[in-house]
């Protein structure tokens, strides 16, 4: 990317918790002429620049291969809880879906920067004991096989900023009883905790400019 370029970028799961975050960040930022989603529901939020194009199935794609075409980096932000989902259930989602999306941005947008929401404690190894970790780790490991410019964004405690608001009934609840705790968690551990918006504008720094290592963990997301 140049200064003086307008991106294009495109988001997976922009009505998540994480996802609404780097949707607010990317509407903002100037240097973005067209924002597109991707997703089985719209966003519902107005903005001129914003494309919002749903699909019943997050893993075929083919009927967006055209629109994808060209765009300069793509923020993927779609995931779940493994609660109550076996290993199958939980790849399909974890692996299936973003590893389809890298491979059809590798064969239309081969430069795109991608950037995927993983989690603090992914198993690199991708053969760990914990179900989850091993599942993104292998994800993880075959965005950045796909693609030169792929990366893993492994946040740890996140903050809800600016009305985001999680899917997950439970994570909700988390997040409203330990809302009062934020600012000294901030303070206290601030390798260890990161807010919705600073993931976005952490992900607009990568497509800008790239990063010296492909696994961002906190430090590089705050």
């Amino acid at each position: 990317m140049t200064g003086v370029d307008l991106m294009r970028v495109v988001i997976f799961g922009a009505t998540g918790m994480v996802g609404q975050g780097v949707l607010r960040e990317c509407l903002l930022a100037d240097d973005l002429r067209e924002v597109v989603t991707v997703g089985r529901r719209p966003t519902g939020r107005p903005d001129p620049k914003l494309r919002e194009l749903t699909v019943a199935d997050v893993g075929e794609l083919a009927g967006v291969r055209a629109e994808l075409s060209g765009v300069d980096a793509c923020f993927y932000c779609l995931g779940v809880s493994s609660l109550g989902l076996d290993e199958a259930a939980y790849t399909r989602i974890s692996f299936d879906y973003p590893v389809a999306a890298a491979r059809l941005l590798a064969e239309v947008s081969p430069r795109v920067t991608f950037v995927y929401v993983s989690g603090v404690g992914t198993d690199s190894s991708g053969r760990g004991r914990v179900m989850w970790a091993r599942v993104k780790g292998r994800t993880e490991n075959a965005i950045m096989e796909l693609l030169p410019n792929g990366y893993a964004a492994r946040p740890g405690f996140i903050q809800p900023t600016h009305g985001a608001v999680s899917k997950t009934r439970w994570y909700r609840f988390g997040y409203a009883v330990t809302r009062p705790l934020f600012p000294v968690l901030r303070r206290l551990l601030p390798n260890q905790v990161t807010t919705t918006d600073g993931i976005g504008r952490a992900m607009l720094r990568v497509a800008r400019q790239g990063s010296p290592v492909r696994v961002l963990g906190n430090r590089e997301l705050r």
